[in-house]
């Protein structure tokens, strides 16, 4: 599998491009779907359960393939021979940050159980906040790889 892996390389950097896309889109879009809930919508009404609805399609259709596809063709990306330099400090920060996503992903996920149980207890001011998570680890990702420091 390895000795294929230069063949394909840009074809998996592609894939890898387009499934963070993906994920970055859902990890911008569900907590400001979090911000509407938590001030706007009343536990148990109708509107209530389309956000649900919307917030478990999205995490479950959307992004958890998208961040499982992005793991893949990045490991995929990280064993092809001659692409990462293990020595730089490039490869070591972009994994703390994707790291960082996955934690992110899977608070994410939390949040959306606690909607559907009527039991969220933060504020759309704190999901303001933590929207700005993924930008952050968005920009550390972006530099690391472009950067190459």
């Amino acid at each position: 599998m390895i000795d294929i892996l230069p063949n394909a390389y840009l074809w998996v950097k592609v894939l890898h491009v387009i499934s963070v896309i993906s994920w970055m889109a859902g990890l911008f879009y569900l907590p400001r779907l979090f911000v509407y809930h938590a001030e706007q919508v009343e536990a148990g009404t109708a509107t209530d359960r389309m956000f649900q609805t919307m917030e478990r399609l999205l995490l479950r259709a959307i992004m958890a393939p998208a961040m499982l596809t992005t793991w893949l063709f990045g490991l995929a990306l990280v064993v092809t021979p001659g692409i990462v330099d293990w020595s730089m400090i490039w490869p070591w920060s972009k994994a703390a940050a994707v790291l960082g996503m996955t934690w992110f992903h899977m608070w994410l996920g939390r949040q959306r159980k606690a909607f559907a149980q009527g039991d969220n207890r933060l504020s759309g001011r704190r999901y303001r906040l933590m929207n700005e998570v993924p930008t952050v680890l968005m920009i550390v990702i972006v530099a690391s790889v472009i950067v190459k420091f």
